[in-house]
Formats: structure tokens, sequence, C-alpha cells
């Protein structure tokens, strides 16, 4: 595979490909541990930005939880004003991040040139904080907002990128609180600045505070050439405001820019406030903002919250840590070697079938072969081999996960018996009797991404 990548990324190349997919071009930018390239999918045409990341950099800085976090959450928060991971591959040297192109370029550019009208400047902030709610009802908070962070696409649209010091709900210490300090000095909380326990969610709401003063002001709240000033300036909320922000907008701000989180506005607020609500497009873009679909859904299907229910009442798997399956599924792009993380054992495959189809399709499965089948818990079951094997009953948990809208992902586990009667089972048995459901079985050479589907339309 190496081989391959250098042959392809060749310069003397009249056409730098990349996995036979993408199409590299121009450098769009650069940064300590990756550069960003403007890309083409060979098979649609679509414009997008590939990262690529020297996987020796990020080992040597101790970036390897960093990177497998920053693909996780770029998962979980697919939002229309949010800069979408499309898909991630790996060489033994490189990792590639295949993203959105986001044609605009960053809000800064335009900030710098001067304060916003004040109508732009409710439009971005209202999808702002439309994106980082809803990354915070997922338990993502982003910590590190600022305009350089704000990216605008062909439509003048806002996204929100950069998550790569983004914060999951596992990394709160017992206390229930964040205690990594991180961010730019300008935009960040002062119980960040402190370096005490924090609530990513409330110190996000402070950056907001902070990007929509720039916005309306032109430059920043808190500024100083000696950084300890800027640090007591923001110990104490010490501002002014320029004579042309309007009376409701520095209301709003006041209240984003409290010192005490636990009195800080919440989001739930922020949408009850006037200057937000302000203008006869507030319900268009509310709703637009709202109207969160994975592009790939041709049905539309909204996706919900996190472990909630999706179109109604109907329950979802839980979502795959997206950097396991990538490792799990894909023995050419293996990023389980490139971090030394040992794989989970079992055998796993990929459907493009409902849950409901795959859970029922498991039962008669399990009665073809005279297994008992219990539910150990929402989309997790257990089969239990009814005769005596060389070490005992085998015993097998199945768990079903979903990646995408239209991707689920299906874990077998050896729970009890004899390891041989185990891979048997799934090899002579369970394998064969699956495959009007199976996209792709793990380790298949490179079947998902050349769409060799057994059955392509089931839904």
């Amino acid at each position: 595979m190496q081989g391959k990548e250098q042959k392809q990324l060749s310069p003397k190349s009249p056409r730098n490909i990349l996995f036979d997919k993408y199409e590299m071009g121009r450098l769009l930018g650069q940064g300590t541990f990756a550069k960003v390239y403007h890309g083409k999918n060979l098979a649609t045409k679509e414009n997008v930005a590939i990262k690529v990341i020297n996987k020796d950099h990020i080992k040597k800085e101790g970036l390897m939880e960093q990177i497998k976090r920053e693909i996780y959450i770029m998962h979980l928060v697919r939002h229309p004003h949010i800069v979408q991971l499309k898909e991630v591959m790996a060489t033994k040297t490189k990792i590639f991040f295949v993203m959105e192109h986001v044609k605009g370029g960053e809000l800064f550019a335009k900030v710098s040139k001067g304060k916003l009208k004040e109508d732009m400047a409710r439009k971005y902030f209202r999808q702002l904080v439309s994106a980082v709610e809803f990354c915070h009802s997922r338990g993502v908070s982003h910590r590190d907002l600022k305009p350089e962070n704000l990216l605008l696409d062909e439509n003048g649209d806002l996204k929100v990128s950069d998550f790569g010091l983004s914060a999951l709900p596992e990394q709160h210490w017992s206390d229930g609180m964040l205690h990594t300090q991180c961010g730019t000095p300008a935009y960040v909380a002062p119980e960040i600045l402190r370096k005490k326990g924090y609530d990513g969610a409330k110190a996000d709401i402070w950056s907001c505070g902070v990007v929509l003063f720039v916005f309306l002001a032109g430059y920043l709240p808190f500024q100083d050439e000696n950084l300890m000033r800027t640090y007591s300036k923001v110990f104490k909320a010490d501002y002014e405001f320029p004579p042309w922000i309007s009376m409701d907008a520095r209301c709003l701000i006041k209240k984003l820019l409290v010192v005490d989180p636990e009195k800080r506005i919440s989001f739930q607020q922020i949408m009850r406030n006037p200057w937000f609500r302000k203008g006869s497009n507030f319900a268009k873009s509310i709703a637009s903002s709202n109207s969160i679909e994975d592009d790939k859904n041709g049905k539309g299907e909204k996706i919900g919250n996190l472990g909630r229910t999706r179109s109604g009442n109907i329950p979802t798997p839980p979502f795959l840590n997206a950097f396991e399956f990538i490792s799990s599924m894909s023995e050419g792009f293996d990023l389980s070697n490139m971090f030394e993380t040992k794989r989970k054992s079992g055998s796993m495959f990929t459907s493009k079938c409902s849950a409901s189809t795959i859970m029922a399709k498991l039962q008669v499965v399990a009665e073809r072969l005279n297994f008992g089948l219990a539910c150990e818990k929402e989309f997790t079951v257990k089969l239990q081999g009814k005769k005596e094997g060389r070490k005992g009953k085998l015993a097998v948990t199945a768990e079903l996960y979903q990646v995408a809208a239209e991707v689920a992902v299906v874990e077998f586990s050896q729970l009890a018996g004899d390891t041989l009667e185990y891979t048997k089972f799934c090899e002579e048995d369970v394998r064969p009797a699956l495959k009007d459901i199976v996209w792709t079985w793990q380790g298949e050479e490179n079947e998902c991404s050349q769409k060799k589907v057994a059955n392509p339309n089931c839904h």
C-alpha cells in the first residue's frame, strides 16, 4: 500500500491520485502537523479538502488520542453549519481526512476588514449557536471557537471547523468537569484561564459571546499587548462597547460574558432573546439550521441526538466509535496499527439493511442453527448453543451499531465455549446464513469502497 501511495502522489505524475478515488490538487493551507490540499472525487466530481497528517509527527508529539477523538467527534456532529468529515484513510506513514470543501474561506478574513452589519452578524451568530448547541446535545464541547475556525461556504453560510481541541463526556474528571487548559486566550472563558474545573458547554457560550462582540465591534473585547493584563480583563469581564452596537445586542452580550458560569445565559435562553429573534427570516433560518440530515440518506431522514430516537419513537442502534469502525473494517486502510491499539476480537460485518431487518434475520439464523436467542440489551443479543462442545456450550453475542444513516455494523464476540468451534460457527454457519443482508465482512479486500454489494437496496 505504501508503494502505491508513493507512486500515486509522485510529483512526476500528471495527476496525483489518492487510493484510486481522489485527485489531489493545490495546497490550500498548512499547519504544524498537517497540510490541506484541494481534491476532487473522481466518481462524483465533488470538490473536497484533503488534510494530510504525518503519522510520525503525531506519534512524536503524543497526539494519537487527539486524532482518534477528532475522527470520532466529526462523525458525531453532522450538521448543516459544521464542516463535514466524509472519509478517513491511512497508509503506514500518513492519515488522510477527506472533508467538505468550504470555498468561502475564514470568516476572520471578513471580520478583519471591520465590523459586520448587525443583520449579517445576527445571521452568522444564529448559525453558530445552532451548530454549537447541536454539538452540546451530542456531548461535544468545541473549546476553540473563534472567527479563524468559522468558515463560509459558497452561499455565504457559516461552517464551524477544527474539532482538534473538542472534548467528550469521558474526558470529564470525577467532579464532572474538564480540566485541560486550551483554546485562544482572548476567546476562552475565565474559568479555563484560572486552571480550575470547568463545564465545556458553558465555556463555549462565553466564546460565542466574544465572537458576537467581534462581529459587531470589529475588534476583541479583551485585548492588551500584555498577556497578563488581557487575562485580568477576562477575569473581570472588563470591556467597553463601541457606540454603534445597539442596546438589544449589548444586553445579549452582557448575558453571554458573565464571569460566573452558573449565571451565564444558556442556549435555550439565547434563542428566546429579542435581538436573536429579530427579523422576518428568523423562523426560516432556524428551521433550516435544524434540518440535520445525513447527506447520503436519500430519504431525507432526520438524525436525532446520540442514543435517542429517529423519526418518532423508533429506537436506533448506538453509534460505533468511528475510529474503531475504520480500524476494524478496512485491512487496506487499517488505523489500529498506526495507534498501536489492540483490535477487538470478533467477527464483524457491515449492512445497508435497517436495524429491525438485521435483528429479525439474526433471530431466524439462531433458530435455523438450533441456538437459543436472548436479548441482553437493546440491539445486543446472545446466541446460546444447545449442544455441549469441547469446552461446554458455545455462547456468542451479536452487537448492532450505527455508523451512518444507511450503514450498520454487527460484531460477533465469543462469550463461552471452544474457540475453534466459535471460528467454525462464524465462518461456516453464520456467513452463509447472513449473505443476503451483508454488505462486507471484516477484512474482505476493499469491497466496501468498490460497492460490490450483495443486496444494495435493502432498507
